[in-house]
Formats: C-alpha cells, structure tokens, sequence
C-alpha cells in the first residue's frame, strides 16, 4: 500500500495479491487514523480497513461482514543505492539442457516446463518456474516467443513482473502490456507487438531504479519501482529474490538465453 498527500488529502494506491495496483477512492482519515474500503471482489460485503499510525508502522483490523483479522505494515525500504560501478561477465541462468538451477513451485502438479532443442518451454497453464539462486542488484538478459493471446511474466527478484503479453489491446492499458512493469510503469514507446517472434530483453535492476531495453531500445529508462506488482513471492523488497517466470496464465511461451550479470566487487 502507498500512501501520499496531494492537495490536503490522501492518495492511496493498494496492490492485492494478484491483479494490478488501484487507487483507494474511499479514503477517511482524522488524526492519526485512517479507514480504507477496498474494492470488493465478487458479491458479499467490502473489506474495510481501520489503521493507526504509529512510528513507521500502521496497525489496525481488517473486517468483512463477521471476519475480521489484525493487520500490521511496515514502511517499505527506500533502495536507495548507487549503481556499481563495474558488472562481472554475464553467466547462464539456464544451461540449454535441463532445468538445473530451476525449481517448479504453485501448482506444482500441473507442470508443464520441459527443455527441447536448447529451448525453455511451457507448454500449458500451470506451475510457476525461479531460479535457486537469489538476487540483489543485476543486469539479466532473456529471449522469449509469445504467441498470439500468451501471457506471462518475468519477475525481478520475484516481486517486479515485467510483463510478456500478446492478448487484445482492449483487455490492458499500456502499463499492463508486454515491457511494462506490471500496473507500475508503461514502457516509452510501446513496445511494437510481434507474437510469435523471438524478442531480446535486458533489464537493469539497481534498488528500486530500473531500466528495459526490448531489441536493442531503451523503453523504460532509470524509472523506480514505487512497489511489488501482483503474483509477488513476497513484499519483503529490502531482501535479495529470484527470478520467476509465471507459466500459470497460458501455455506457449519459449525462452532461451537467459543470463544475469552481478556487480563486480
């Protein structure tokens, strides 16, 4: 959840666990404390939050209809760093000929991530693939073919989806579509939309300060990262992460070529 003062009042975006970022319409605050009604999901009542603010953290309750549960937040770290000023030489996350270094997580009975003729490939809706290894700052570099009307993602260590897509462009606004960091930042200038083509991808992570390049042009440039997007592992942002690609929306995608570089000491 972000919260800022524009004009006297409160400006509140909220991230639900999976779907995009929203602005919070129905906002009342008086001193300290703060109710929130969210968008309710589905039939039933809304869910109403009631926070207090104390130090840097918001306590309060959730409540809808006759549930309720306590909450506790805690003000998101700034990632506030310098970008190194040298990176060591790209090395392969995959290696080509199986998923070592790869582990299936999510619906895990599903899964459908094969490796054939050098090439990454999920075949139908179902598990999510990360890497074992965890992430802080890096350069990573992927290739990836999106058919028609596919839909994944490639999270940044895990909790920053850029987005790979090829549905209609009547079912997302631009900061949902293919290059963007889902519902956060709209990549300049689209993206051109070529499914089923072989597509480069490199993306610079520094904190919160990213940078995608799509074939070679710079679409989002040193932009921040204000939050975690939807499908987040976790909203710790202060600890290094995996990579993950989402195989849990549709089947089809290819990648090959996956590498990340690390800074140099």
């Amino acid at each position: 959840m972000g919260v800022t003062q524009k004009n006297g009042a409160l400006e509140v975006w909220y991230q639900p666990t999976g779907g995009n970022v929203y602005q919070v319409k129905d906002v009342k605050a008086a001193g300290v404390h703060m109710t929130l009604t969210l968008a309710a999901g589905g039939k039933g009542p809304p869910t109403v939050w009631e926070l207090d603010a104390a130090g840097n953290a918001l306590n309060g309750v959730q409540k809808r209809g006759e549930n309720s549960f306590a909450l506790h937040g805690v003000r998101a770290p700034e990632l506030k760093r310098d970008p190194p000023k040298a990176w060591n030489a790209p090395e392969p996350l995959f290696n080509g000929k199986d998923l070592t270094g790869w582990e299936t997580f999510g619906n895990v009975a599903n899964n459908h991530w094969t490796v054939k003729d050098g090439l990454l490939y999920n075949s139908d809706h179902g598990a999510n693939l990360k890497t074992t290894r965890t992430f802080t700052d890096f350069k990573v570099h992927y290739e990836v073919n999106c058919p028609d009307d596919g839909n994944s993602g490639f999270y940044l260590r895990g909790r920053y989806e850029a987005q790979i897509e090829y549905e209609p462009l009547s079912k997302n606004p631009p900061e949902r579509r293919i290059g963007s960091i889902y519902g956060r930042i709209a990549p300049v200038p689209a993206l051109p939309r070529t499914p089923g083509a072989w597509e480069t991808f490199d993306v610079t992570l520094v904190g919160r300060i990213v940078t995608l390049v799509h074939n070679g042009v710079t679409h989002i440039d040193h932009k921040e990262i204000e939050g975690i997007t939807g499908g987040a592992l976790d909203a710790n942002e202060g600890d290094p992460g995996p990579f993950y690609i989402q195989g849990d929306h549709t089947g089809g995608l290819q990648f090959r070529n996956i590498t990340v570089s690390t800074p140099k000491n």
